[in-house]
């Protein structure tokens, strides 16, 4: 995926950060509930609570409708995805799979975790970190 750097305006990623800001820390102050995408679809696939069930699927759909949304006011980016179909399904895999050993996914401890000056949150990101910037090295510099 690359960036069209010549069109980029901060305006969009700066109001996205701050309504994800925003969103996380209502969800955490009103509900005291961490918005980690990984743990919320999670606990929607192992709840058995309606009340749970109603939340988690709310911000699910939440998350599924804005991009909808975003569209009524704005043209689609042009995405570019330079990757084949099996690295994608091996990419997404391995996300999965790190999430379930760290307990959580860049949402979770990313936003939500080192806005709590979590230690756990902030091995967790530089782990995704130090993991994207090799991967990145290899598949793009080295091969």
């Amino acid at each position: 995926m690359q960036i069209d750097w010549i069109h980029f305006t901060p305006w969009s990623a700066l109001l996205g950060g701050a309504l994800l800001g925003l969103a996380s820390g209502l969800l955490a102050l009103l509900a005291g509930k961490i918005a980690g995408i990984s743990g919320i679809l999670g606990g929607l696939l192992s709840s058995h609570s309606s009340k749970e069930m109603a939340w988690r699927s709310s911000f699910l759909i939440g998350l599924l409708l804005t991009p909808l949304l975003w569209l009524v006011f704005n043209s689609p980016a042009d995405i570019q995805i330079s990757a084949n179909i099996p690295t994608l399904i091996i990419a997404g895999l391995l996300v999965g799979i790190g999430t379930r050993y760290s307990n959580g996914c860049t949402s979770g401890h990313g936003v939500c975790g080192l806005s709590r000056l979590s230690i756990r949150s902030l091995a967790a990101v530089a782990s995704f970190m130090g993991a994207g910037f090799i991967t990145v090295l290899i598949a793009r510099h080295l091969f």
